[in-house]
């Protein structure tokens, strides 16, 4: 027992059992929010003709500079949906944060899903995501039960990242595929990342952070997902 109130940097780990264990819970209470922010927009692009519209632009006209605009506004979104979920006496931004990551989620992701749904079925895309649920949740339990330090995981998920962007970047320029080992290779790492940042939630973070510690799962979920669907329509 504490004899009095944790400071806001006291990390979760630092905490009673009972209080990590609500940090946890309200991780993944706000991950299923951003699932649901996303899934809404998702399905309000397929109605509104946008996401027909985007994947015309970016897998029927070729335009990969167009692709290289879209991925810079991604990046950025991202960046600054990040720092805002970290202002933990703002929870209002915090919340404008984690959303802004899921609608940049479902842009990017539209006209890929809908290739996958008009040219090889929804069964593709419910396998990819059961596929994610079942990779998610197992590292998930190893995360939370190992007493290993995966602080070292760090600097190869930043490392694994940086070379993925440079060379998606590459790809789009240049015109060449990259193939079934490079998807292999990201839900490593996106795996990686899941790892790390599900052990650094408690212990680094604060009790306030949870909005910030659902926002980086959820980006790292959704990469995976992206891969698992990348692989998976390759096959296909």
């Amino acid at each position: 027992m504490y004899a009095s109130a944790p400071s806001p940097t006291t990390p979760v780990i630092g905490l009673a059992d009972d209080r990590r264990r609500a940090f946890m819970v309200k991780v993944y209470q706000h991950i299923a929010l951003a699932f649901a922010v996303f899934v809404g927009l998702e399905v309000a692009l397929f109605n509104g003709g946008i996401a027909e519209r985007l994947f015309e632009m970016f897998f029927i006209d070729g335009g990969g500079g167009s692709w290289l605009l879209l991925l810079g506004a991604f990046m950025v979104v991202n960046w600054f949906a990040g720092q805002a979920t970290a202002a933990l006496d703002n929870p209002s931004k915090q919340y404008a944060g984690l959303f802004a990551i899921a609608a940049a989620y479902s842009v990017i992701f539209a006209p890929f899903l809908f290739y996958v749904f008009n040219y090889q079925g929804a069964g593709t895309v419910v396998s990819a995501a059961v596929i994610t649920a079942i990779g998610f949740a197992v590292l998930t339990v190893i995360a939370l039960t190992t007493a290993t330090d995966l602080s070292f995981l760090r600097p190869i998920v930043m490392w694994g990242f940086g070379l993925a962007l440079v060379a998606i970047i590459g790809a789009v320029l240049f015109g060449f595929n990259l193939g079934t080992w490079f998807s292999v290779a990201m839900i490593g790492v996106a795996g990686a990342a899941i790892l790390y940042q599900t052990q650094s939630a408690q212990r680094t973070f604060p009790e306030e952070a949870y909005v910030a510690a659902a926002a980086g799962l959820f980006a790292s979920i959704m990469t995976m997902f992206w891969y698992v669907l990348r692989l998976l329509s390759a096959r296909n």
